[in-house]
């Protein structure tokens, strides 16, 4: 067959034509499908420490219970604080559809004191009770205590992180494909935090001030 055939060949230009069923999938597509697994697993993690809290709230050793340390009105205050974060990174998403560079520092801007806001809270409240000598090693209550709200601390403050990582990615390299992929995983990690904390101030707190 001559080369001229070889190349008008209908048959093989399908072939190169089509994409490849058994090759890779989209980078998009892995690194979603694998930062959905990071999430699944860190709600598995959480789920431990509010076994362990229920297993443990009760178990107070003679010393305080939430009814007796639990401040509802600073707590509230702490939550307004991380909706409002929650709210302000999904502008930072509009944002970002709209390619609007100085929307999305804004919002991001405004997420990140949010959040800073919250853990000024959260640390003050963490301060006032180890002052009244209600700290993680009084009772094993107090224990699983500061581990749960700890832990939700500790993931907001690497958030935070985070954010600020991306900030300077999306000012110096601008909405690149890659810094999307990024933006929009941060954006469901913050949101899931938000959905933990809802969780975390029915169970630990409503529940702990009512007894």
């Amino acid at each position: 067959m001559s080369q001229a055939a070889q190349t008008h060949d209908p048959n093989k230009l399908g072939r190169t034509a089509e994409p490849n069923p058994d090759g890779p999938a989209p980078k998009r597509v892995v690194v979603s499908y694998g930062f959905w697994i990071f999430l699944l697993s860190d709600f598995i993690l959480f789920a431990c420490f509010f076994a362990g809290y229920a297993v443990l709230k009760d178990a107070t050793a003679g010393g305080p219970s939430g009814k007796d340390l639990f401040e509802l009105k600073l707590v509230e205050a702490e939550t307004v604080l991380l909706l409002l974060s929650s709210f302000a990174c999904g502008l930072a998403g509009i944002g970002t559809l709209a390619r609007d560079m100085r929307w999305f520092q804004i919002a991001m801007a405004a997420t990140g004191l949010l959040g800073a806001g919250f853990l000024a809270l959260e640390a003050y409240e963490f301060l006032h009770l180890i002052g009244e000598g209600a700290g993680p090693g009084r009772s094993a209550f107090l224990s699983a205590f500061f581990a749960l709200v700890g832990c939700h601390g500790l993931h907001v403050l690497l958030g935070l992180l985070w954010l600020t990582t991306m900030m300077a990615q999306a000012w110096a390299k601008g909405f690149r494909e890659d810094i999307l992929r990024r933006i929009l995983c941060f954006s469901l990690f913050w949101h899931a935090l938000d959905i933990i904390w809802v969780a975390l101030f029915t169970m630990v707190y409503l529940m702990g001030v009512r007894g």
